[in-house]
């Protein structure tokens, strides 16, 4: 705790020939090298510190004031060293501010009784209606978040997460409202039980209530100008701007919200981009994205996910060119668990994984275009993995993450193939075949449930799912080898079905490992909690290889990798690379003879996939 000391008579007599009025000035307490000259016209009620006042603040690049506090009115605040507080039009009540903060032409910024800071609000998330299912604290992640909400109905789990949280609520939430260092604050109405920690900027904002604003020096806040957020936590990195309006939302790391964006009972995590329309009880995992008025996401679990205009919900026109923002990889959910279709300019179409919408218990094609014409609808397998979106969104994700290395709270995997959706190939290649032994192959189509398929699209289909395989099975041999760890795994962790936890791709028993820890006790806080994904995440390779290991044996009906199967896989890989290449090659041309794309992003294009060749080895 810093040392303060009474103010001398002849420091009194400066601040009130400055114009300075204390309710007492006994209760005014200072900095040991405190200096009274950088006050004008400043009211004092209650227990007040102040740090020193010596040097200069930027207000604007170029332009420096000096320290101090100037037509403002103080009642019960903490100042740190070196700040600048002025025109302020109500009064700073109940709050402690850090060193070097600007705080100018605002009106009010107070704490009162019952502050929450916005934590420890229950909010219910895919159900608009329904019981509240996830909390909101300041360390909330994705894969926190979707644990909570996929198992709310567990109530034993439930209401140990709950005891959990707000244990750490408890533990770290502040007596009162508090800035960090480096804040500023311009231009701004009213700051309400707002917790801002360092180096947040908020400029020209209408209203912040009950907020916890999670800033640092390398990963900043920025809230702009019109906000209004009440009941919500911002994690770092984010930009809050243009009239936003939000309530009882989580915000998190490397987020942009903007343009009249409003959003209630919804959680977006990591790098989510919301523009212009509306949501309402969404869960939006890692790289959400919505730009258009008429979009309102409401009541669905997204992911890697683009939402378009009223009912195109995709550009996938647009796959070459700089304004594509990617097929979607991991699944869009409704709260029935359902997945949506995605209608577009010809018929509607989806990249499809897990689930078909009108049948909810069916395993679906992965990677598969539903097309609709008329009342009829066909299924595509499997040609999302020979496009140029898929392709440019292999490349692309990695590197859009905006996060500080500092402030990556959610777990993101971004493979592609994975365990997880492997296994889905796998199956959606067992299916195509075993409906090609059952109707045989003269046959011009094949009926799946209430869903047709082509016979070429059906032969396609096996084709594409096992040049995935392939290429997954050779990339993983090649990296076992790489890391030493190539042969019998030594742990069976792994080798039943995968799941995708909101970013994090993990074994279902680890899952349920955790879950049944939670209860039991062996977890004792929820730092512990969070850590265990941390953990497991940690392991995905080990995990990947016990998964990978047992699919190999029974792809290539094999006992043990020997030399000799390692030379077939690897040569199958090479092929099916190759293979997968070309076909992308194809689908470009295809795109580029439609006359939609410029010459030169044809060409650059194509020399990146004339480069794939260097990544065999």
């Amino acid at each position: 705790m810093r040392d303060y000391r009474n103010l001398r008579q002849e420091e009194i007599d400066v601040l009130e020939s400055n114009s300075c009025w204390a309710e007492s000035w006994e209760r005014v307490q200072v900095a040991e090298n405190f200096s009274p000259y950088g006050f004008h016209r400043v009211v004092f009620y209650g227990d007040i510190r102040l740090g020193v006042f010596e040097k200069q603040v930027e207000v604007s690049k170029g332009f420096c004031k000096h320290a101090g506090i100037n037509d403002a009115t103080l009642r019960n605040v903490t100042v740190g060293d070196n700040c600048l507080i002025e025109k302020v039009g109500n009064f700073i009540n109940n709050y402690t501010i850090g060193d070097d903060c600007y705080i100018s032409n605002i009106s009010t910024m107070e704490t009162t009784e019952g502050a929450t800071y916005g934590e420890g609000h229950t909010v219910s998330v895919l159900n608009e209606m329904g019981d509240g299912n996830l909390i909101l604290f300041h360390d909330l992640n994705s894969q926190l978040a979707a644990l909570m909400v996929k198992h709310f109905r567990d109530k034993q789990l439930k209401d140990k997460l709950t005891r959990l949280i707000n244990e750490e609520i408890r533990f770290s939430q502040p007596e009162r409202g508090t800035l960090g260092n480096g804040v500023k604050i311009i231009n701004s109405k009213e700051i309400t039980n707002t917790v801002v920690k360092d180096d947040c900027e908020i400029n020209g904002a209408a209203r912040l209530s009950d907020c916890t604003i999670m800033s640092s020096k390398d990963a900043s806040v920025y809230i702009g100008t019109g906000v209004i957020c009440e009941n919500s936590i911002i994690c770092n990195g984010c930009s809050i701007t243009n009239s936003v309006k939000m309530q009882d939302c989580f915000v998190g790391e490397a987020c942009q919200i903007t343009n009249g964006f409003t959003a209630e009972a919804s959680v977006f995590f990591a790098n989510s981009y919301m523009a212009n329309g509306e949501a309402c009880a969404a869960f939006c995992g890692p790289f959400s994205a919505s730009h258009h008025k008429s979009s309102l996401l409401i009541g669905g679990e997204f992911s890697f996910y683009n939402a378009g205009s009223n009912t195109n919900f995709s550009n996938h026109a647009y796959k070459m060119g700089p304004l594509h923002y990617g097929t979607l990889e991991r699944g869009t959910k409704t709260a029935s668990g359902a997945y949506v279709l995605m209608p577009a300019k010809i018929g509607a179409f989806s990249v499809c994984f897990g689930k078909l919408m009108n049948h909810p218990d069916m395993r679906c094609l992965p990677f598969a275009y539903l097309l609709a014409y008329g009342e009829t609808m066909y299924i595509v397998p499997g040609r999302n993995i020979t496009t140029v979106g898929l392709y440019r969104d292999i490349k692309k994700w990695p590197k859009r993450d905006k996060r500080a290395a500092s402030s990556r709270k959610s777990i993101i995997n971004f493979d592609w193939l994975s365990p997880f959706t492997v296994g889905e190939i796998v199956q959606g290649k067992k299916i195509l075949e075993n409906l090609r032994q059952a109707g045989g192959k003269n046959v011009s189509s094949y009926n799946y449930q209430e869903y047709i398929i082509n016979a070429s699209s059906l032969k396609k289909g096996i084709k594409y799912y096992d040049i995935a395989l392939r290429i997954y099975m050779g990339a993983v041999l090649k990296r076992a080898i790489k890391g030493g760890f190539l042969g019998k795994p030594e742990s069976t962790v792994g080798e039943g079905d995968w799941i995708d936890l909101s970013g994090l791709l993990l074994p279902a028993s680890e899952e349920q490992r955790l879950i049944d820890d939670i209860k039991n006790g062996t977890v004792e806080s929820i730092r512990e909690v969070l850590q265990r994904f941390y953990d497991i995440n940690e392991h995905y390779r080990e995990y990947q290889w016990n998964w990978t290991y047992k699919m190999i044996l029974e792809y290539y009906g094999i006992d043990d990798i020997d030399e000799q199967a390692i030379q077939r896989i690897r040569e199958d890989y090479v092929r099916a690379r190759r293979a997968w290449i070309a076909e992308i090659r194809k689908d470009a041309q295809k795109e580029f003879d439609m006359g939609d794309v410029e010459q030169e992003v044809f060409d650059d294009f194509i020399s990146k996939l004339d480069h794939e060749i260097d990544y065999e080895d």
